[in-house]
């Protein structure tokens, strides 16, 4: 056994070792006490599975092309499986199910914006990137502006860009792991660590790429069968389950809820009607336009997704991965519709958002549903599979981030900028696994140290500094001329910038003043206003309730009480946590009492500015070399000529 594959072993045994730990606390999750080792199970082997890829891979692994790219060795119809894993992370699977779940047509939105956006790729990004590119976003910028320059900017935004995504997933892996089967957040963290750094550390590529193929697989495998149970009561009609939909109780209730006063007038079939509607998530027109703007175009600058473009043979499989991958996605995200709906009908808002406000455990509470309940062994098998894919698909997204930073650091800045393009085919592959570790050990502190925080904002944050740095400068550099290397820096620079800088003074920023005022009228209530009568704090509500306890009589009416005060109790000691939270502050971190825009998210001000700059930039700086380089560019972009020689380096 090589010295590699004992460490993939020690890595697999610490690995199990966290694992088995999660009974201690499984007392916090939905999972019963007798099915916690069939919950162990049913991770262990889905993890067994890809740290044996992990091993085959590792194996095969010895060149950097092998490390960085699997040796162009991936068919179209692997790597659109591949793309489809690396794309549809937990926010995808857990995020968007619960959306739908409690706004309805808002949360599908989202959906059509992550489909929509492979369009842009495939027509734009996808051929060009694999024929000119060697194995970074700073290899095709580099290949007719000044490379050093440019390998330097695009490795300062692929980390920014990676940085943002992996924090928000190593966070949202550690609250939906606790929360799914009780591991506790820390040895959540670090077990969704030491399993991307063995995909990453050891495998690199082909690993990477095998257990995103796996995962999707999973995913989809998954998903497909909590839809065939929500959908056939219903015949498989459509027209019949949105039906069902509006005529639901549940579903009434929670429009009601989200819509407040303006619901009073409304008869229980408009209420369901509503939920089938714009506007009960996304209410303002513009930011919506921006999100969607971030989205659509954010995508194409994603480094870990144009990663995968270097893996295949040949641009026509290119084309195909993209256009696999767009029929994978798209189909996953119409099966979200169903899932989010069927947990909003067989399980409920007031479930879901009891176990996690944001509505992330929609799909597994409708697992457990649809296998017979919390204490079933069906339904405990399918929310314990359903956990353990939603694991996988956190830690196959992290690897991704974590191979496309580590290369950044590795291939661009090490071997491009300070080694110039002089290090042995040795040294790259040890450095890509050094940066690997260190971006790896990195996330996994940074993800402890935010253990609490809001970071939902980070992903769209990543989204919008690839939209806005990442995609001007590649689209630019493809199609346009003129555009050289000062366009290309000012471009990426100024466009991270303003993205960053534009949610630093938006609503995504936490507001002390705000929050107190927040506790404060959960407490106390509000006066009336406007016409408006009063609104009673929980204080009043729990003294009333305790007083209607006292005399109540035993039976449905005690029991309800009962119930309605611990609930009111939770949320005056949650009032109370953040009055002490955020007792004797009064700003944000950038010193703001309240936001200075209402955008939440900067796609729309950003975007427009990363192209500008590129075009000022290109138009005030003087580069020989971009000019020279054009024809060539032009050729090989569009006929791949050459582009295996790439792989060469």
């Amino acid at each position: 056994m090589t010295g590699p594959m004992k460490k993939l072993l020690s890595a697999g045994l610490g690995l199990g070792t966290a694992l088995a730990s999660f009974g201690a606390f499984a007392a916090e999750a939905g999972v019963g006490d007798s099915h916690r080792t069939m919950t162990f199970l049913v991770f262990a082997a889905i993890i067994g599975v890809t740290l044996y890829i992990t091993y085959w891979a590792a194996k095969q692994t010895h060149s950097t092309s092998e490390f960085y790219a699997a040796g162009r060795s991936v068919s179209g119809v692997q790597n659109g499986w591949a793309i489809a894993g690396d794309y549809l992370s937990a926010a995808s699977f857990l995020g968007i199910a619960g959306l739908i779940s409690l706004y309805g047509y808002d949360g599908f939105m989202y959906s059509v914006g992550f489909l929509v956006a492979y369009i842009t790729v495939l027509l734009v990004i996808a051929e060009p990137c694999r024929n000119i590119g060697k194995y970074t976003l700073g290899d095709i910028l580099a290949f007719r502006n000044n490379p050093k320059a440019s390998k330097t900017v695009a490795a300062l935004s692929t980390i920014t860009v990676s940085t943002f995504y992996l924090i928000a997933q190593m966070v949202g892996g550690g609250v939906l792991i606790k929360t799914l089967v009780g591991i506790d957040y820390e040895v959540s963290v670090a077990v969704v660590g030491v399993l991307m750094l063995s995909y990453v550390v050891f495998g690199g590529m082909k690993a990477t790429t095998w257990v995103q193929i796996v995962k999707a697989v999973l995913l989809v495998a998954a998903s497909i069968l909590l839809v065939m149970f929500v959908w056939a009561p219903y015949g498989f009609s459509l027209p019949s389950f949105l039906q069902g939909v509006v005529d639901d109780p549940k579903v009434q209730a929670q429009v009601a809820k989200v819509l407040g006063d303006s619901a009073a007038n409304m008869t229980p079939e408009q209420l369901g009607q509503r939920f089938l509607e714009p506007g009960l998530l996304l209410k303002d027109p513009l930011d919506q336009l921006s999100l969607g703007l971030a989205l659509v175009l954010g995508t194409a600058g994603l480094p870990h997704i144009l990663m995968r473009f270097f893996t295949v043979p040949t641009a026509q499989e290119a084309r195909k991965s993209v256009i696999w991958a767009m029929g994978i996605i798209g189909g996953f995200y119409v099966l979200t519709l169903f899932l989010g709906m069927g947990a909003a009908t067989l399980v409920g808002a007031g479930k879901i958002t009891a176990l996690d406000k944001g509505g992330n455990m929609a799909a597994p509470l409708l697992a457990q549903f649809v296998g017979g309940g919390p204490d079933s062994m069906l339904g405990n098998f399918f929310l314990a599979f359903v956990a353990a894919v939603a694991f996988a698909t956190i830690v196959a997204v992290v690897a991704g981030l974590v191979l496309a930073s580590a290369s950044a650091m590795a291939h661009d800045i090490y071997v491009g900028v300070i080694r110039g393009d002089h290090a042995t085919p040795e040294e790259q592959v040890r450095a890509a696994r050094v940066s690997s570790i260190i971006v790896g050990v990195v996330s996994i502190i940074l993800g402890i140290l935010s253990k609490g925080q809001n970071v939902a904002h980070l992903v769209g944050l990543a989204f919008a500094v690839a939209a806005s740095s990442n995609l001007p400068a590649v689209v630019l550099t493809l199609y346009w001329k003129r555009c050289n290397t000062g366009g290309v820096v000012a471009g990426m620079l100024v466009g991270a910038i303003t993205a960053i800088a534009v949610v630093m003074v938006s609503p995504n920023m936490t507001y002390p003043l705000a929050k107190i005022a927040d506790a404060n009228k959960v407490l106390n209530g509000e006066p009336a206003k406007d016409g408006k009568p009063a609104k009673p704090g929980a204080l009043e509500k729990l003294t009333g309730l305790q007083a209607k306890l006292a005399t109540a009589i035993e039976g449905a009416d005690k029991e309800k009480l009962t119930k309605d005060i611990a609930a009111t109790e939770k949320a005056i000691k949650g009032a109370q946590d953040e009055l002490k939270k955020f007792e004797g502050q009064t700003t944000s971190i950038v010193g703001l009492e309240k936001p200075l825009i209402k955008l939440k998210n900067p796609g729309i001000i950003s975007i427009p500015v990363g192209f500008l700059m590129v075009i000022i930039g290109s138009l005030l700086y003087r580069d020989k070399r971009a000019e020279e380089m054009w024809d060539e560019l032009y050729v090989r972009q569009n006929t791949g000529i050459h582009a295996e020689g790439a792989v060469a380096h």
